[in-house]
């Protein structure tokens, strides 16, 4: 199975790159992360509420394809996680085709729009936000 395997458990350098060796593409951790120096070398993406030096213990039992709710989000077999440096975001799987046109529909019209006309839209839609909330005339 391709994907990225969401986690609450502590992973490290070792398991990422078998993780990686054997098709999964990144990890999402409810938790730690230790050996970051090897996991970036190996490009491996990982997601985690933090560092640390310490090895976790090999006593905990998970079990596949089961909803897992990491960060406070739920997360169902079959939903989609993308994330970059800036955070993750959960797509339902039932939203996959709304999300996709969606976004695919953003990306063109920003592709194709200049700086300026970007600005002069945001300026509206704020002053719009400030009149309907009373703040300008």
């Amino acid at each position: 199975m391709r994907g990225v395997i969401p986690f609450s458990h502590l992973r490290g350098g070792n398991v990422c790159a078998v993780a990686q060796k054997r098709g999964i593409i990144g990890f999402i951790l409810d938790g730690a992360i230790r050996d970051i120096a090897e996991i970036r070398a190996i490009q491996f993406p990982v997601f985690a509420r933090g560092i640390t030096p310490i090895a976790a213990g090999k006593h905990a039992l998970g079990e596949l394809n089961t909803p897992v709710r990491c960060g406070g989000a739920l997360i169902e077999p079959g939903d989609v996680c993308v994330g970059d440096e800036e955070g993750l975001v959960v797509i339902p799987r039932s939203a996959l085709d709304f999300t996709l046109q969606a976004a695919t529909s953003k990306i063109k019209r920003e592709s194709t729009q200049s700086l300026e006309v970007w600005e002069a839209d945001h300026r509206v839609r704020i002053d719009r936000i400030l009149r309907d909330k009373g703040f300008l005339d």
